[in-house]
């Protein structure tokens, strides 16, 4: 058990000690990173800071501070095998950073961190080292000279270890890092921090980006030297807490002990129990995360990566002797332990532990699918002779059925059989370089440069909560994705504004639109984006005249559209709150459309919903619009939000400080959009389509207001008309019409009933022209009139008939042919059907085939029927003999 200062002090005495210091706390920003193309996962802490270190954005502050949620499981930083086997390995982490854009640089974050480290977090100086690039003399001086690090502790090591790029070119430059020293070890006489002795461990790592690398390789000064400082929360605390594996810190503790209750299985007892415990532990952190940042299991991208993570625990659960669903009991346990820092993890509690037990579910059933594929194998192998079961086939076990290899080299050591390691490696390899492809593109689109030179120099401000229009300064012009100083009449253009009442595309509402007038001319405005950080840009055409950078202008929201996007958007609400009280709240938000002509909702949920529940989801809907419930916004702390009950939705970025909307006591979310004054604003909302999008997800359309009355009309208008064309009233056409479908129900019984009557008649004059080639009863004739069903009814009756024979029948229809020959049971091993029939049909122009006793066909030439049916007498007589 881990002693000393909890995880989560450490975690706050990082972030405090920066806050102290002029950084901005700045909110974990979710794991699935926004607008970057290169990357599944958040997997470091500047990630969300990116594009602030390229210059393609602004923000208000120089210094921030963060403790930032991070995967590494695929792409560049694939840890995953070694989870649960090394002491430091981890899916999920937490990674402490601080950050400098343009403002200190070396100098004050190397004494921030050494102050840190040796005070709050109470590190005694002479168990650190520190590694500078070979070449930055710069930090070294600092090292050793302003801190006081002894020479014989500041190691200079190569490009490999301490020099950092965010790609072939762009930013880059050197690195210090701080490292923990465990003491000598033996065999490494002259140990540094980049051998792999074990004897050092790397707690934090400052980055100085002070170079911007060409394609040539040449490195020039930047103008605005920035750092980036990571440090991983797991290793800085089990070195504050003394121990050596992060798995026996504080944070993992309560996760492996439900994990140890669960399985009655105790640390300590066996090495390989023990990996499984940690895997269990680790997996299910990053499992809890996964989804309570809105990703779901499924067989590609974010989504594969997950149900890989999920059901590789699963089956160390097995392992471990657990083969029923746990892993939901052990997510709670992180839900637990995490929940003070993460309050959405609480709040999505029955979410994430409803999926990681589906999802669990369906796996076990898998397994045992395997098992049963394992066996067929294993059979099989023996029955050749093969001392060891194929590459692929452990690997199908592997990647399909989630064996891992040890369990099913366990399963085949008992019947002494082996494994062909080679070519599980290379189906392995395979697989491998398959993911990697699938990863390069994931994400979303990369920032166009017009955005990006905008966003590196201005920002505009939203004021359309308050007003639909204003007078503001044209501040940029995007023609073609170029920035342009001006664009005249009939130009596609976007245009950026200090400030704007349009609202941009975002949180699923639609951006507004209207018009943009200036002195000369007159931009309509078809839709407002935000690309990028602050900047809105109002993309349209240039209507009248001539617009320019630096005119005044006077914009304006269409209201009609505004109103009708507030009404849906605030329906929108109010359907999210219902669904959540009747199917429980595990019914989570999965995206979203409001735009003025209509809403569209998806949602976790594993069914279709019935009638009654769609009415019930209505009903509650439209009586709170009813109550005429005031909006209520707020502008709070995330956290104090959170705590509150207001509602995250999945894989929206939130701020430090964020805007809250009530209605009444039914209704609280995070949202940025636009609502409605009062729920009565809304006027009716109706529901006009419910189906499945996903797995596990599910889609409602509806409209709200003066749409939802349209609608209801037009539905009206229909069932009038039917109730015209049925000369009833329209209150009594479903009654009518079901009475129809019934009876024509009816008449086609009767009618069938006529027709096997009929064929009843005429099967005994079919009977009538069997013939006998060489012992084989022989039937070819043609069935008038008959559908392709009556000819196989048909084929059957006769082959019962017949006993022993082959059936040929044919019927013609506007000089087309259908075929159907049947050959009965005794006759299928000398006699093949389809074999039969294909011989035939080419007779007539056609193809055919089927199985042993029954096959059909069609042709296109009806007048070679009588040969086609000697071609089948030939076959039979060529069979016979």
């Amino acid at each position: 058990m881990s002693q000393g200062r909890p995880a989560r002090e450490v975690r706050e005495a990082f972030l405090r000690f920066f806050e102290e210091r002029g950084h901005r706390r700045v909110a974990s920003a979710p794991l699935i990173p926004e607008s970057d193309p290169t990357l599944l996962f958040v997997n470091a802490g500047m990630v969300p800071f990116k594009r602030v270190f390229t210059g393609e954005e602004a923000r208000d502050y120089k210094r921030a501070a963060s403790s930032q949620k991070c995967m590494r499981v695929s792409g560049k930083h694939n840890d995953l095998e070694n989870v649960g086997r090394t002491p430091r390995h981890l899916t999920f982490f937490e990674m402490l950073g601080n950050f400098s854009f343009g403002d200190y640089f070396k100098q004050e974050a190397i004494a921030f961190a050494w102050e840190l480290v040796t005070g709050p977090f109470g590190l005694p100086a002479d168990r650190l080292v520190v590694s500078v690039f070979r070449e930055d003399d710069e930090a070294h001086r600092i090292w050793e000279r302003e801190i006081g690090i002894p020479g014989d502790r500041i190691f200079r090591l190569d490009e490999a270890e301490n020099f950092w790029s965010m790609g072939d070119t762009g930013p880059c430059g050197p690195c210090t890092e701080i490292h923990w020293d465990h003491g000598p070890v033996e065999g490494f006489a002259e140990d540094d921090p980049s051998s792999d002795s074990g004897r050092y461990l790397e707690i934090w790592n400052l980055v100085f980006m002070q170079f911007d690398r060409d394609a040539s390789g040449e490195k020039k000064p930047l103008p605005k030297p920035c750092v980036d400082t990571g440090a991983g929360l797991e290793r800085t605390t089990a070195v504050i807490q003394g121990v050596e594996r992060v798995y026996d810190t504080d944070l993992f503790a309560p996760i492996l002990a439900r994990a140890q209750d669960l399985s009655g299985v105790a640390l300590g007892d066996d090495p390989e129990q023990d990996v499984s415990l940690r895997v269990v532990a680790d997996h299910a952190r990053a499992i809890s995360f996964l989804i309570g940042d809105g990703v779901l299991p499924g067989n590609e991208g974010r989504g594969y990566v997950l149900r890989r993570i999920l059901r590789r625990a699963a089956r160390h659960g097995v392992l471990l002797g657990l083969e029923q669903p746990f892993l939901h009991a052990v997510a709670d346990a992180v839900i637990d332990e995490m929940g003070a820092a993460y309050p959405e993890l609480v709040e999505r509690r029955a979410f994430v532990t409803d999926r990681v037990r589906r999802e669990e579910e369906r796996f076990l059933e898998t397994l045992s699918k395997g098992l049963a594929l394992l066996e067929d194998e294993i059979q099989e192998s023996k029955e050749r002779g093969a001392p060891a079961l194929a590459g692929d086939v452990a690997f199908r076990l592997y990647d399909t059925y989630g064996f891992p290899l040890d369990l099913t080299e366990d399963i085949l050591r008992g019947h002494g059989l082996g494994v062909d390691q080679a070519g599980f490696d290379a189906a392995m390899g395979v697989q491998r370089e398959r993911s990697r492809e699938a990863w390069k593109g994931s994400g979303d689109a990369a920032l166009g440069a017009g955005y990006a030179a905008l966003a590196a120099e201005q920002s505009s401000c939203f004021e359309g909560y308050d007003t639909l229009e204003l007078e503001s300064r044209v501040t940029g012009l995007l023609r073609a994705g170029e920035t342009a100083e001006s664009a005249e009449a009939g130009d596609e253009v976007e245009v950026v504004c200090g400030q704007t009442p349009f609202y941009p595309e975002g949180g699923g509402q639609v951006g507004d639109r209207g018009t943009i007038r200036t002195a000369g001319g007159l931009v309509e405005v078809e839709e407002a984006t935000k690309p990028v950080g602050e900047l809105i840009v109002h993309r349209g055409k240039v209507a009248e005249g001539r617009v320019a950078v630096g005119e005044e202008a006077e914009l304006r929201v269409d209201a009609a559209a505004r109103a009708a996007t507030v009404r849906n958007h605030s329906g929108t609400h109010l359907l999210h709150a219902a669904l959540r009280q009747v199917l429980g709240p595990q019914a989570m938000q999965k995206g979203s459309l409001v735009a003025p002509d209509r809403l569209r909702f998806d949602f976790t949920h594993d069914a279709p919903l019935d009638e009654a529940e769609i009415e019930r989801i209505e009903d509650l809907t439209n009586e709170w619009i009813e109550t005429n419930a005031e909006a209520r916004v707020r502008r709070l702390p995330y956290k104090e939000a959170i705590e509150q009950g207001a509602v995250a939705i999945f894989e929206e970025k939130y701020g430090d400080e964020v805007r809250v909307v009530s209605f009444g006591d039914v209704s609280t979310e995070l949202c940025g959009g636009t609502h409605a004054r009062a729920t009565g604003d809304i006027g009716l909302l109706k529901i006009v389509a419910e189906t499945g999008i996903a797995a596990g997800v599910r889609r409602i359309e509806a409209l709200t207001g003066m749409g939802a009355l349209v609608w209801l009309r037009e539905q009206e208008r229909r069932l009038r008309r039917i109730g015209s064309a049925l000369r009833v009233p329209a209150a009594e056409a479903p009654e009518r019409v079901e009475r129809l479908l019934e009876e024509r129900k009816e008449k086609e019984r009767e009618i069938e009933t006529l027709r096997r009557a009929k064929r009843g008649a005429g099967s005994a004059d079919l009977a009538a022209g069997a013939r006998e080639i060489d012992g084989t009863t022989v039937l070819a004739a043609r069935a008038e009139g008959a559908s392709g069903k009556d000819l196989r009814e048909l084929v059957d009756e006769m082959r019962g008939k017949l006993g022993s024979g082959i059936v040929l029948l044919a019927a013609e229809s506007d000089g087309r042919v259908s075929l159907a020959l049947g050959v009965t049971p005794d006759l299928t091993k000398r006699f093949r059907a389809g074999d039969l029939v294909r011989e035939v049909a080419a007779v007539v122009g056609g193809k055919g085939g089927g199985r042993p006793d029954f096959a059909q066909a069609g042709g296109s030439d009806a007048a070679k029927l009588d040969e086609a049916f000697e071609r089948l007498r030939e076959l039979v007589a060529a069979g016979a003999a």
